[in-house]
């Protein structure tokens, strides 16, 4: 198999899926100079100022002359995006979204958990949420003696430290106490520990305001100000908590019942042909089973927005995505940012050039299903398919964002390689074969087979089942077996 890929019939670049020397090609074209794994080399002369094609969609335009053979980078291309789109509805036609194959064997039901309000769950835990950074070390040391009551049935007891709750005003507070207050309601945690200091903006009479409706068997509140030793209170409603969660037991669940969210972090070159096409087909599948899958990160859509835009399921929809991607665009004027300022310097040197090769290939993880809904961040899903979120590309706050919105599952898509994990099971998906094998402690799922020929859709059926088995408990991803799960909030304020 050749070393270079052409992606699209009218691409004028290919990709190198294995490093390439001189003298070697693809489509009668030959390298005259080295192209590492990731990189792109021009399949045709490229005027200055033409546009460079990848995915079949322009992918920036030359900033010199680039000749047949040569590599194409920041050197000699440049972002085409500038200023803001006026957006127009031109829908696409959405086919029939594929099926599993039967040969695969995919299981059509996972083993979870159902919650009273008919919500399913991957996991059975108890979550120790604080209203206020105030409390993380007393929530950590909670969580830490706690280990002596998981039992079987109980997955784990974990504590969400954060640095927020107090000395933030406006928008800024509002979201902290949507976000945690989302993240209590969350279906896989069968019991929640509130923990407040006391004197916090964060006030746990005003959070359940926030909260809303809650079973007071399932959520308890401890204020460290009010007791005599908040270690034994604690340890208190933890015990009463684990015991309400052992009533729970994994049962087969629809997989209508998977809300997976899909990230991606540490790209290069190769996550566009390989971990995201990947993670896209899968989302069509669990789609055409009834399931739902999040694609969020506003800023890695800009320059590939419009294919989302078009594929939105009525005009109302439509609407919503040119809102979430304006006002993305609004909040980088606000601050006298550029709106592209993109890719990563990690994204660089695995290859990727600009905003609109980053973008192209980042919405792949979106497959080819309709828009079904655009929810607001700090908004939780209602409705079933494939749903778009605001909230920034940063890794942490994109899987905490997931997570909040409901997702009891994260796919997340790297080429470089992370440790970080969502506090919903987080499975990562290697671009390249050679991350997965030197950092097996990281990844759980490798997609760098299809750069070497492996059918795509023998691999999303594979990574399908793969999900399965995680949801069902049968596979504890990295991020769990190696205890690292975080939040973080989305900030735009004052600090007092």
């Amino acid at each position: 198999m050749s070393r270079l890929i052409r992606i699209h019939p009218s691409d004028n670049v290919a990709v190198a899926v294995e490093p390439v020397m001189a003298g070697e090609g693809c489509c009668d074209v030959i390298a005259s100079e080295p192209i590492a794994k990731g990189f792109k080399m021009a399949l045709d002369t490229i005027a200055a100022g033409d546009p460079v094609i990848k995915y079949g969609n322009p992918i920036g335009i030359a900033s010199q002359p680039i000749l047949p053979g040569t590599l194409v980078h920041v050197h000699n291309l440049s972002t085409a995006l500038s200023g803001e789109i006026d957006y127009a509805y031109q829908p696409t036609e959405v086919d029939s979204l594929p099926l599993p194959d039967p040969k695969a064997k995919v299981p059509m039901t996972f083993d979870g958990y159902v919650r009273p309000d008919g919500r399913a769950a991957t996991r059975n835990e108890i979550w120790i949420i604080p209203t206020v950074s105030c409390v993380n070390g007393t929530i950590q040391r909670l969580a830490k003696a706690a280990q002596s009551l998981v039992t079987e049935g109980i997955d784990d007891i974990i504590a969400y430290p954060h640095p927020y709750g107090c000395s933030q005003l406006g928008e800024d507070h509002e979201m902290t106490q949507r976000i945690l207050a989302d993240l209590v309601d969350h279906p896989n945690a069968a019991g929640v520990l509130v923990v407040g200091l006391g004197c916090e903006n964060n006030q746990v009479a005003d959070f359940k305001q926030v909260l809303g409706d809650y079973d007071p068997d399932r959520v308890r509140f401890l204020i460290c100000q009010d007791v005599e030793d908040e270690y034994t209170e604690g340890m208190r409603h933890l015990e009463a908590l684990v015991e309400r969660a052992k009533a729970f037991r994994r049962q087969p669940v629809p997989l209508s019942g998977l809300v997976v969210g899909m990230k991606c972090g540490g790209s290069d070159g190769l996550s566009g042909i390989t971990a995201n096409p990947l993670v896209g087909a899968f989302s069509d599948r669990l789609i055409a089973l009834g399931g739902t899958t999040i694609l969020t990160e506003v800023p890695e859509m800009f320059g590939a927005e419009t294919i989302l835009m078009n594929r939105s399921k009525d005009t109302a929809v439509f609407e919503k995505t040119v809102r979430m991607i304006n006002d993305f665009k609004q909040y980088y004027i606000d601050h006298g940012q550029t709106i592209y300022e993109n890719p990563s310097p990690g994204n660089k040197a695995g290859g990727i050039s600009t905003l609109e090769d980053k973008s192209l290939g980042c919405i792949q993880k979106g497959g080819s299903a309709q828009v079904s809904d655009v929810l607001p961040y700090g908004g939780r899903v209602v409705t079933n398919g494939l749903n778009l979120l605001s909230g920034p590309g940063n890794d942490v706050i994109s899987i905490t964002t997931l997570t909040a919105a409901g997702a009891n599952l994260v796919v997340f898509t790297t080429g470089r390689g992370t440790p970080l994990g969502a506090p919903a099971p987080t499975v990562k998906i290697s671009s390249n074969t050679a991350l997965f094998e030197r950092k097996r402690a990281w990844t759980d799922f490798d997609a760098g087979p299809i750069a070497n020929g492996r059918s795509l859709d023998e691999m999303a059926d594979a990574l399908l089942s793969f999900v399965v088995d995680v949801a069902s408990g049968k596979i504890r991803t990295c991020s769990e077996r190696n205890d690292l799960r975080e939040i973080a909030i989305f900030k735009d304020g004052v600090i007092l």
